[in-house]
């Protein structure tokens, strides 16, 4: 089973891309399953189609579905859920509000992972395509096993069986199911962990990021290529959407935008080289359906086939020392050792013969005073030195 998960910023056109991808893989022969993971879901505007919390079948080999939080809470958490509205309600909260706050910070993050789960144990689908959220929600989602990996130990230490003992009596006696809310949890964490381990392997999981020739879209695209890269994620490939044809008129209305589309473009071919770059031209009117689906589908992969890892390379690495950071950044675009580097906040700026590459860092390196560097084809080693304590 192959995953394929598109991210971007809002409104580059990462669900539009994400659905076209679905429906050309499920022409090929793929059995194909396209699910949203964005709170404010737009697949079935793309798609035409209205979908339910459950895949609802599209066309031949397609399946579409958008995350509903309270459906996966009823579903799988029925206990947890339980568990916070009775404590909400004994609490005095109305009956409204205390639902609403049933649905833990992150829950929504968690419920994509359960059905991601799902769907690689049960191998009903060749091809799972995620609709993520924008980039800063889709890098909340990927990081989400890190950050509770240990909570339910720190939450509950050395305490186990203790919680679990007196949740069912506590149960017995009151209804409350604390001991089963607990085991619900537990078994949560523990498929978080696994489903990160899928997203991390490039055999089965690949990310793609979607952008248009615009600066601000482009500065983000390259801080979502960072992180993804920092936690282990495989980008293979760039996706630039909403593409202006050249034979439009240079001094009218568009004169000045295509000038710096052009620019732009060619940024991103230097900066994000060696990944693979699709270019999408813009369509002229708002897409929607799979007739217009099927002409992105084809202007993207041409003949390729869409499960394709396009780009397998890990080219951001940071090792840790005790007084240092050491980022090793792949910079294949170098080809000599004379070039000037600076650091202003988290950005890396590279100025090499009236060229200028920007390379973002992680944002804990915002404070870190760069100490000097090294490089050896087409390795460049940045030393940033860890603040005093």
């Amino acid at each position: 089973m192959r995953i394929l998960l598109f991210t971007g910023k809002g409104g580059v056109g990462k669900t539009t891309t994400a659905a076209a991808t679905a429906l050309k893989a499920a022409q090929a022969g793929y059995k194909t399953l396209v699910i949203s993971t964005d709170p404010a879901h737009s697949l079935s505007d793309a798609l035409n189609i209205p979908l339910k919390p459950e895949p609802t079948p599209i066309a031949p080999n397609l399946w579409g579905q958008e995350f509903d939080v309270y459906y996966s809470m009823k579903k799988y958490w029925g206990n947890m859920r339980q568990l916070m509205l009775t404590v909400f309600k004994w609490r005095g909260v109305d009956n409204v509000v205390a639902e609403e706050l049933s649905v833990l910070p992150g829950m929504e993050e968690a419920s994509a992972f359960l059905w991601i789960e799902k769907y690689y144990r049960e191998k009903e689908y060749d091809l799972l395509i995620i609709d993520s959220a924008p980039t800063g929600e889709t890098l909340t989602l990927l990081t989400l096993p890190q950050a509770t990996k240990s909570w339910l130990t720190k939450a509950f230490p050395g305490q186990k069986t203790a919680v679990k003992t007196v949740g069912f009596m506590v149960r017995k006696t009151t209804g409350v199911p604390l001991d089963k809310g607990y085991q619900e949890l537990e078994g949560l964490f523990d498929k978080l962990e696994q489903i990160q381990k899928i997203f991390t392997d490039p055999e089965i999981c690949s990310m793609r990021i979607v952008a248009n020739p615009e600066r601000m879209v482009i500065q983000e695209a390259k801080r979502a290529y960072t992180y993804l890269q920092l936690y282990g994620y495989n980008v293979d490939g760039i996706v630039v959407n909403r593409i202006l044809p050249d034979d439009l008129p240079k001094d009218g209305l568009f004169g000045k935008y295509l000038a710096s589309q052009q620019k732009y473009l060619g940024e991103i071919e230097e900066d994000f080289a060696p990944l693979p770059i699709f270019k999408v031209g813009h369509m002229g009117q708002e897409v929607f359906g799979l007739d217009l689906l099927e002409q992105i589908g084809d202007a993207i992969y041409g003949d390729q086939d869409p499960t394709t890892i396009f780009h397998d390379e890990q080219p951001f690495v940071v090792e840790e020392s005790k007084k240092y950071y050491n980022i090793k950044i792949k910079l294949p675009f170098i080809s000599e050792t004379d070039f000037e580097l600076n650091k202003f906040g988290d950005e890396l700026v590279i100025d090499l013969n009236g060229r200028r590459k920007k390379v973002f860092l992680p944002r804990f390196a915002n404070f870190l005073q760069l100490k000097d560097h090294s490089f050896e084809h087409p390795w460049l080693t940045v030393r940033l030195k860890k603040e005093e304590k």
